[in-house]
């Protein structure tokens, strides 16, 4: 019997033979391992393994003997150096092989089955060198190529799969309407199309408010803008640098022959019969090729209603008194991307009647309104901020909206406008309330002519809310807590909040909260402007008024458990 079995074991060669005479095999086990994988046509590695037959570890140095390949330790290796770009992701996953370095004409390529000829030759053929195997434990190649997968969730490769088909049949064009007539050179079922349709898609999912197309000298990188953080989202392969420019380019009408110079354009995204999402996109050539970097205009956002934007009860009451009023100008203050642009639009919207004609002035218009008579202005043509104001005085307005006063002509337009019976909103770029007064003071406006005409002044910031999933409770000092503006007496009721993450947000984040000054211009505020008063006489003046400052309303959103104190430091500055 012994004899008989001996004579079998004999019968085994190779890699079988040595994992018998290790004794990580019986005899018995080795020859069914090799009938299942004989039958089904499986590689006997991946068998013994993913059936934990034998550890991959062990069978990886049997194999790099039996074979004379050297064994090399994945868990090693980053996956932002290893030879990405040359071979195809969707060859990756089929031969479970990962081309790690290059040298001169000779690929090295990670395998955990060297008997895999086949996936040795087609990568030689795909990417035109000779390949040199290496051998990997099959585990951490699984693991590896998961991670790259779920990496470039949205890869050009990725969006191959018939259940993405429709990413095709999305409505894009161009914001320019007399454009429509100019199709796309590009070819609609391209993987660059595919691409950035999902990114798109992904994007608008993800709520974020920019896109940023990257190009560097060996990578490539997209991010998105969420909650006002920028986050890294896809890296596909650096060749396609200049087919997603003029992918881009092409939806957004602009010249995909000019590389050398800055070029601004516009395109539409139409999602559904109910729902269109504008993209304002900008391109700048960089060392490495052109950055195009987008900017998501959701009209929807101009729907939310005042109550979404989180204004306190008695802010909001200020707010809505001072644009219906008939007369006046209501300024709204605060650094790029701090919601000026969504407040303005969500008074607009409010204001947005039958009986009233409004007219707005912008570079460019960010949110289509119907019923508002939008003007693009263009220095280039002429066409200022200033003369778009004379020609709306000479049309009748009730309403006008001047997307930002930068110069003493604007400035001194708007004020009169606001003194002859219009309601006039506009914005400034300045840290709060106070300092915007004597920002047109500085900029030639007579103080006399502030003090009459401007109503109401918001200073706002948008910091990031608190997921209620997962925020925790945090133990901090009284005497930090009495530092920041807290009142003694309501320190041992009061929680304090901060991030901790899960599955359902952003690092502990999801959606942003609206911060605001808003100060209405009193009688005291306007003798103080015409007799010279600065920024601290005027603060000073709105804090007996009652008018909390930016900290103060931030400190109302901790005690409300809307955003944490970090959070509060990052957007306001002091």
């Amino acid at each position: 019997m012994n004899m008989l079995a001996s004579t079998e074991q004999s019968q085994l060669t190779g890699l079988p033979f040595r994992l018998v005479d290790q004794g990580l095999l019986t005899d018995e086990q080795t020859k069914e391992a090799l009938e299942t994988t004989r039958e089904n046509k499986l590689s006997l590695i991946k068998h013994l393994v993913e059936n934990k037959l034998v550890e991959g570890s062990a069978i990886a140095h049997l194999a790099s003997q039996e074979f004379g390949i050297p064994v090399f330790d994945l868990a090693v290796l980053d996956k932002e150096n290893y030879a990405s770009g040359l071979v195809d992701i969707k060859l990756i996953e089929k031969h479970a092989a990962i081309p790690l370095f290059k040298r001169g004409k000779r690929l090295f390529v990670a395998i955990s089955d060297p008997s895999n000829i086949s996936a040795l030759d087609e990568i030689k053929f795909h990417v035109g060198m000779n390949t040199d195997p290496v051998l990997v434990e099959h585990e951490k190649l699984l693991k590896f190529i998961e991670e790259l997968v779920n990496e470039q969730d949205t890869s050009m490769t990725d969006l191959e799969g018939g259940d993405l088909d429709d990413l095709d049949d999305i409505d894009i064009s161009s914001g320019d309407d007399a454009d429509e007539g100019d199709d796309s050179p590009s070819a609609d079922d391209t993987p660059v199309v595919r691409f950035v349709n999902k990114v798109l898609l992904d994007a608008i999912n993800k709520g974020a408010s920019d896109l940023h197309f990257e190009p560097y000298e060996k990578i490539y990188r997209v991010r998105f803008r969420i909650d006002g953080i920028l986050e890294d989202i896809a890296s596909p392969p650096i060749a396609l640098s200049r087919k997603l420019a003029a992918r881009l380019k092409v939806m957004s009408k602009l010249d995909i022959s000019e590389r050398r110079v800055p070029q601004d354009g516009r395109m539409k995204m139409t999602l559904s019969k109910n729902r269109a999402i504008d993209f304002r996109v900008s391109t700048c050539p960089t060392l490495f090729g052109e950055k195009v970097v987008m900017r998501i205009l959701d009209p929807s956002s101009a729907q939310l209603g005042i109550d979404a934007l989180g204004y306190d009860e008695d802010q909001k009451k200020l707010f809505l008194d001072a644009i219906h009023k008939p007369y006046g100008m209501v300024l709204v203050t605060g650094p790029t991307g701090s919601g000026k642009t969504v407040s303005l639009y969500t008074a607009l919207n409010i204001l947005n009647t039958v009986d009233r004609n409004i007219s707005t002035a912008e570079d460019p218009a960010e949110i289509s309104l119907a019923g508002i008579n939008q003007v693009n202005v263009n220095p280039k043509a002429g066409l200022t901020f200033s003369k778009a104001l004379k020609a709306f005085l000479r049309q009748d307005p009730d309403i006008i909206m001047v997307g930002e006063i930068r110069d003493i002509e604007t400035g001194e337009i708007a004020i009169k406008a606001a003194q002859t019976g219009h309601m006039v909103l506009s914005t400034l770029h300045t840290n709060d309330a106070p300092k915007t007064l004597t920002r047109l003071v500085n900029m030639g406006v007579e103080p006399f002519n502030i003090a009459s005409a401007v109503s109401l002044i918001i200073a706002q910031r948008l910091g990031r809310r608190l997921c209620n999933h997962c925020k925790q409770p945090v133990d901090l000092p009284d005497e930090v807590l009495l530092k920041e503006g807290f009142n003694e007496d309501e320190l041992e009721e009061l929680t304090i909040y901060g991030p901790i993450g899960c599955d359902q947000c952003n690092n502990g984040y999801k959606g942003r909260v609206g911060i605001y000054q808003v100060m209405p211009i009193s009688e005291e505020m306007g003798k103080l402007i015409m007799t010279g008063g600065n920024a601290v006489d005027l603060a000073e003046q709105a804090a007996k008024e009652g008018i909390n400052d930016l900290h103060k309303s931030g400190l109302i959103k901790i005690r409300q458990g809307l955003t944490s104190l970090d959070e509060l430091h990052r957007v306001i500055t002091e």
